[in-house]
């Protein structure tokens, strides 16, 4: 009988930690997203979107890239379009094994591999050539560190906005701006 009580309490437990996943919730001007987060495959990552998310870093800041058919970016902009100060690089965890993959969540940044910060994208397609294909700046990747796995519809929403160009940094901007408006992490 100790046994089966043990047992079942192990269980218990396994079961809670494999249900215990980093889930947040992204409430835009255009719907709200439920994204998964894989800590597993990118604890930095996660770690640095979650120390954003938590401090409101996020809320008020708008999707300042979007190209149909190729992905949205945001989290870096308020609603002035002026870049909000952020904490230094991380490293980027392109090696990870996840892939660019329609509704996954990855870290944008410059040519220089290590250098993503608060901003991220989400993909709107499979972007294979954006996976990591070798360790040069021009194949390293981008790191995916996360799903959407409910609103995708709000995705492509957001993907399907009017653009304009407002100048060389925004030459996708959407008009009107859509603005994250919170993220918070939910149970």
């Amino acid at each position: 009988m100790k046994k089966i009580l043990l047992t079942l309490v192990l269980l218990g437990c396994c079961t809670g930690f494999a249900l215990a996943a980093d889930l947040v919730e992204m409430k835009t001007s255009a719907g709200t997203l439920k994204i998964e987060l894989y800590r597993d495959k990118a604890p930095v990552s996660v770690d640095n979107f979650l120390k954003y998310a938590d401090s409101g870093f996020f809320d008020g800041t708008v999707f300042h890239r979007v190209i149909d058919k190729f992905m949205i970016q945001g989290g870096g902009f308020g609603q002035d379009l002026k870049r909000k100060p952020t904490a230094a690089p991380i490293k980027n965890e392109a090696t990870n094994g996840l892939l660019n993959e329609r509704g996954t969540l990855a870290m944008a940044r410059t040519s220089v591999v290590d250098s993503g910060t608060s901003q991220f994208f989400i993909n709107l397609i499979d972007n294979g050539f954006l996976n990591n294909r070798g360790t040069s700046a021009q194949t390293y990747g981008y790191a995916v560190f996360g799903k959407v796995i409910e609103g995708m519809d709000v995705v492509d929403k957001i993907g399907h906005s009017r653009t304009i160009k407002k100048n060389m940094l925004f030459q996708n901007l959407p008009e009107p701006l859509v603005v994250i408006e919170s993220v918070k992490r939910i149970k």
